[in-house]
């Protein structure tokens, strides 16, 4: 009886569209919002009408009559704290952009690691460094955020001790840079 008095004049289907409604739509904001920032603003843009369709509808059906059923807000948030998270699982498994990986690494692992990421199709760019007890050399190289792992997997098996960092890369031109299609598959 208390379950019921909760839902007030809804259905559990009702709050179950709201919901799943409310965390697609987010899920749609927040990938929509890295396409843009990633210089993806056309497909940004058509992602963006298809959420504000979603948005409209979804928010027009808790704000009728919310004073009936206030469950229908508490559904509406936590759909939106759903669409976040699954948006940003979502976001990191299709990996838009670029990044800058740089290794550093023993001077002496230069030759293979340079020789083996440019036999996997890779630019490399190669800095001499100092550490703090011995010559290091810093590798560079540009890939896409998807299948960088691979590109991780080769580093380690030349170094396994080599301090990997990456940078988003907004913009690049100039350079050897292999087709990106190629980099991530």
């Amino acid at each position: 009886m208390i379950f019921l008095s909760i839902l007030g004049e809804t259905t559990i289907f009702e709050l179950l569209l709201i919901l799943v409604s409310k965390a697609t739509e987010v899920s749609m904001g927040t990938i929509r919002y890295i396409l843009v920032n990633k210089g993806y603003k056309k497909e940004g843009a058509i992602l963006a009408f298809f959420e504000i369709i979603l948005w409209v509808f979804v928010a027009s059906k808790v704000i009728t009559n919310i004073s009936a059923a206030p469950i229908k807000g508490v559904i509406y948030s936590l759909g939106y704290s759903l669409g976040v998270y699954l948006g940003s699982k979502i976001e990191n498994k299709l990996a838009f952009g670029k990044i800058l990986i740089q290794v550093n690494t023993k001077d002496d692992n230069e030759e293979i690691m340079a020789k083996t990421l440019r036999e996997n199709g890779l630019g490399v760019t190669i800095l001499d460094a100092k550490g703090k007890d011995s010559k290091r050399v810093i590798v560079m190289t540009y890939v896409n955020r998807k299948g960088k792992e691979k590109v991780y997997d080769l580093i380690k098996s030349i170094d396994s001790e080599a301090m990997i960092t990456e940078n988003d890369v907004k913009s690049l031109s100039g350079g050897y840079v292999p087709s990106w299609k190629r980099i991530g598959k």
